[in-house]
This record gives C-alpha cells, sequence and structure tokens, in this order.
C-alpha cells in the first residue's frame, strides 16, 4: 500500500506537469517539467524523501522496460530510417560518451563539494 501511495504521488507531480504544459503551450515535455516540480518540492522539502523513495527504486530496477516501445518503434520504423542509419548511429556514440563524461565530471565536483563541506564543518 505504501508503494501505491508513492507512485500516486509521482503521478500526481506527472499530471500538474501535463496540465502546465499544455495550458501554457510550453515546448518542454510534460514529464520533464514533472521532474522540475519533484526536484523543487524535494529541494524545499514539501515532500520528503522517504515519501517516494521506495517507488524511486522499484522504477530504477525496472528502467529497462521502458526502452522497449523505442526499440519496437525503431524496429517498425526501419524502412524510414535506413538510409541515415549511419549517421543516426555516429551521433548516438558521440552524444552519449558527452553524457557520460559530463555525468562523470559533475560527479566528481560534486564529491570534491561534499568533501570541503565536510572537512569545512569539522574544523
Amino acid at each position: 500500500m505504501k508503494t501505491l501511495k508513492q507512485f500516486s504521488i509521482i503521478l500526481i507531480i506527472l499530471l500538474i506537469g501535463q496540465i502546465l504544459q499544455i495550458k501554457y503551450n510550453l515546448s518542454v515535455p510534460s514529464t520533464v517539467l514533472g521532474m522540475i516540480i519533484l526536484l523543487l518540492l524535494l529541494i524545499t522539502k514539501i515532500i520528503k524523501v522517504e515519501k517516494v523513495e521506495r517507488i524511486s527504486k522499484v522504477l530504477l530496477e525496472h528502467l529497462t522496460l521502458f526502452f522497449v516501445p523505442v526499440g519496437v518503434g525503431i524496429m517498425t520504423s526501419f524502412d524510414k530510417i535506413k538510409d541515415t542509419w549511419m549517421p543516426l548511429l555516429i551521433i548516438l556514440f558521440i552524444s552519449t560518451i558527452v553524457v557520460m563524461v559530463v555525468t562523470g565530471l559533475t560527479v566528481q565536483l560534486l564529491n570534491k563539494y561534499e568533501v570541503n563541506k565536510s572537512k569545512r564543518g569539522a574544523e
């Protein structure tokens, strides 16, 4: 029952993102708006991490299932992209490398920040 309550919180936030996207005709996807709203609610501690922690872990454990529709869509549309598959593959490869590098550098920067912050707190 706790997981269902947490899932409801996530769905309500996604619904709010959908409503905002439609009402204001925003070019940002409603799912991204929902994530921004959730982030703001977590930062301001309106929603505590414990209120969405369990469902977040469940969704992350099954994250690969969310890519199945995309894979099927690519397979059914292959005739439309067969002439451009090589440039697409190169772009995907390069963008994946860029995302991995930027993510790694960001994590290292945040770790250094946390270490410095904890050192200052210990003094």
